[in-house]
C-alpha cells in the first residue's frame, strides 16, 4: 500500500509544480518573474524522465523511466517502460494500471485533492512553503539553479522539496521530494517539449477487456497490491 500512496502522490506533486511557481526571498524575484512568464505561456508539457527512489533504511534505490505529459486543469499521462504501468488523469479521476497484474485501480482525483491539497496545486505554494535557500551550484553538470523548500507545517507525505531550474529555459528539470522518514524520490526530464496542442482525451483511460478494476473507497486512501 505505501508503494502506491508514495508514488501516486507525488506523481500529483510534480504533474502541479510543472505549472506552479514558486516564490522566493527578494534576491530571487528575477528567477522567479522568469519562470511564472514561461509558465504562463504553456498549455501542455510533455518529457521524458528518469525515475529513483532511494529509501532512508533499504538504500538499494528503485529506478522508473519512460515519458509524460501534463496539460492544464490537472491533467497528466505517466507512461512508464519501466516497470510496465501507467497513472493518467483527466483532472478529475485518476487510473493507475499495471498490465503485467491485468488490473486498473481507479480513484476519485478530487478525493486525492482534497486530503492533500497543497500537494495537488490546491494551495498556495508561496503561503504553504517556505524557502530554505537558492544556489547556483549542484553536481549536476547543466546550468541550473537549485531551490529547496520546505513545507511551512509539517507532512509525513513532504518534508522537503528539491528544485532544479534550467538557467536558459527556465523549466524545471528536476525535482526531489523528500519525505517525513528521509526518503527521497527524484524526477529527472530531459527532451522537454512544450505547447504540442494536446487533446484532452489523451488524457482518458479505457481498461482493455479483462482488465480488473479496482474502484477505490472514499473512506480509504489509495492502496492495495504493491507496484513491481
Amino acid at each position: 500500500m505505501g508503494k502506491i500512496y508514495r508514488l501516486i502522490f507525488s506523481v500529483f506533486l510534480l504533474s502541479h509544480l510543472i505549472f506552479i511557481p514558486v516564490a522566493f526571498g527578494q534576491p530571487g524575484q528575477v528567477v522567479l518573474t522568469e519562470i511564472q512568464n514561461q509558465y504562463e505561456k504553456t498549455n501542455d508539457f510533455e518529457a521524458n524522465f528518469a525515475q529513483e527512489y532511494i529509501g532512508k533504511v533499504m538504500r538499494q534505490s528503485q529506478k522508473g523511466e519512460g515519458k509524460v505529459y501534463f496539460k492544464k486543469k490537472g491533467m497528466m499521462r505517466w507512461d512508464y517502460r519501466v516497470p510496465n504501468q501507467k497513472i493518467i488523469s483527466d483532472g478529475q479521476t485518476l487510473w493507475f494500471y499495471q498490465p503485467e497484474d491485468n488490473q486498473v485501480l481507479v480513484s476519485s482525483a478530487d478525493k486525492i485533492i482534497k486530503e492533500f491539497g497543497f500537494l495537488v496545486g490546491e494551495g498556495d505554494l508561496r503561503r504553504d512553503f517556505k524557502v530554505i535557500q537558492m544556489s547556483e551550484s549542484s553536481p549536476l553538470k547543466e546550468d541550473h539553479f537549485v531551490i529547496e523548500m520546505a513545507p511551512r507545517e509539517g507532512h509525513p507525505a513532504v518534508s522537503k522539496l528539491s528544485l532544479a531550474v534550467d538557467k536558459k529555459t527556465y523549466f524545471v528539470i528536476q525535482i526531489d521530494i523528500f519525505d517525513g522518514l528521509g526518503n527521497v524520490t527524484r524526477t529527472r526530464f530531459n527532451d522537454i517539449k512544450t505547447n504540442m496542442n494536446l487533446s484532452g482525451s489523451f488524457f482518458q483511460f479505457k481498461a482493455p477487456p479483462g482488465t480488473e478494476v479496482i474502484k477505490m473507497q472514499d473512506s480509504s486512501s489509495p492502496g492495495g497490491k504493491k507496484p513491481k
